[in-house]
């Protein structure tokens, strides 16, 4: 799915932007203990009682491709004849009807969830979409379906235990101890099924959603999907700064690194504002040649790009968002942590002063020391450095 596609099927979480009718799932406490099934008319509900569910569901659909959301493919066998996939096309061809389907899948989640103290809420609900036509000139006409998408959403939400607290009553002009009763939190994780691509449904794809992007969920993926977990954000950043650092041994230096970061950084924000749909991916050939362009020997950056590929894969597509933390910078000594905004990063310089070695930061106007505004020009005992 693409960031369009992924954004059309967001919009269909409003009152009366889809065509669900009833909401299902299973409220679990922290033993694996199922505490009662949910089956209940959304039509039915006050409207902001709808938002709040719909609202849940949406943010199963939340985050970044690549990093909070992840594409989990099928193979041809699978898709074929597999356990897996019969009951996931079981639940979806059944609008969530099927009660044994629907209960099959509630367990499968309940069993691989990591053990914990706390209570969570699955939540689903099916929807059937009338896909408009769209003309080449990128115009929605809402009379005119393409295809009709049926697909479900998944969200597992942790619940937050109740808390005593003083809330006002209007009818006494008081404060009175009430219980806020347990409150459904936003998912840590959930999956739409089947993938929405090239806006048809995709059965050989789901869309799978972690809101922490360095937790990938395995058990979770084995049970429903049958298939290798992808790499966390983590472990991509992880395997990268490994590959980097043992193909450039000592020609890993400051300006190297700061130079990479910056042309991968430059690579997000022109792809962000181009507007384009598809995720932006960097290839490992492209990655060695920003090497090369951060003037890195070409039988190292050829070393790198060996590296990379017997970590991610001889083909393998890297998100630079997950191989860099394109929001800041971060210098880190023994003692001594510094950080700076990414498009200043440039300004920082390394040094050797008197035999040691020095990372320089100018000071102009404007320095403060714990708030309270300081004059750094004019320090007693200043030295200049000739800068050789």
């Amino acid at each position: 799915m693409n960031q369009k596609e992924l954004n059309e099927i967001r919009r269909r979480f409003k009152p009366d932007h889809n065509a669900i009718s009833r909401i299902y799932g299973c409220y679990v406490n922290g033993n694996k203990e199922p505490i009662t099934y949910i089956d209940t008319s959304l039509g039915l509900m006050p409207e902001e009682e709808q938002e709040m569910y719909l609202g849940l569901l949406k943010k199963s659909l939340s985050g970044a491709l690549g990093r909070n959301l992840i594409d989990i493919e099928f193979s041809t066998a699978q898709v074929e004849d597999s356990e897996e996939h019969r009951l996931l096309q079981t639940v979806r061809q059944s609008g969530l009807e099927n009660k044994d389907a629907r209960e099959e899948l509630c367990r499968r989640i309940i069993d691989a969830m990591d053990p914990r103290d706390t209570n969570y809420l699955i939540l689903l609900a099916s929807d059937t979409y009338d896909v408009p036509f769209r003309g080449s000139d990128g115009a929605v006409m809402d009379d005119a379906s393409e295809s009709v998408y049926q697909y479900f959403v998944c969200s597992v939400c942790p619940v937050k235990d109740p808390k005593l607290e003083l809330i006002y009553n209007s009818q006494e002009h008081s404060f009175r101890s009430t219980s806020t009763g347990h409150i459904a939190l936003a998912p840590e994780l959930g999956f739409l099924f089947p993938a929405f691509d090239d806006r048809s449904a995709n059965i050989y794809n789901a869309l799978f959603y972690s809101k922490n992007p360095d937790e990938v969920h395995q058990n979770i993926i084995d049970a429903l999907f049958h298939v290798d977990p992808p790499m966390s954000a983590e472990e991509q950043k992880i395997l990268f700064d490994d590959a980097l650092s043992s193909a450039l041994q000592e020609d890993c230096c400051y300006d190297v690194v700061q130079s990479v970061h910056e042309q991968v950084r430059c690579r997000i924000a022109e792809h962000k504002e181009s507007k384009d749909p598809e995720p932006l991916v960097l290839s490992i050939p492209e990655v060695g040649d920003v090497l090369r362009h951060s003037g890195v020997p070409a039988e190292k950056a050829e070393t790198f790009q060996q590296e990379c590929r017997e970590r991610y894969g001889e083909f393998a597509e890297l998100n630079p968002r997950n191989i860099i933390e394109s929001g800041k910078f971060r210098i880190e000594t023994p003692d001594v942590k510094i950080s700076v905004a990414p498009e200043y990063s440039s300004m920082i310089e390394t040094r050797i002063i008197d035999g040691s070695s020095y990372i320089l930061i100018p000071a102009g106007d404007g320095v403060e020391i714990n708030g309270i505004p300081v004059n750094v020009s004019g320090v007693s005992g200043e030295t200049e450095d000739s800068g050789e």
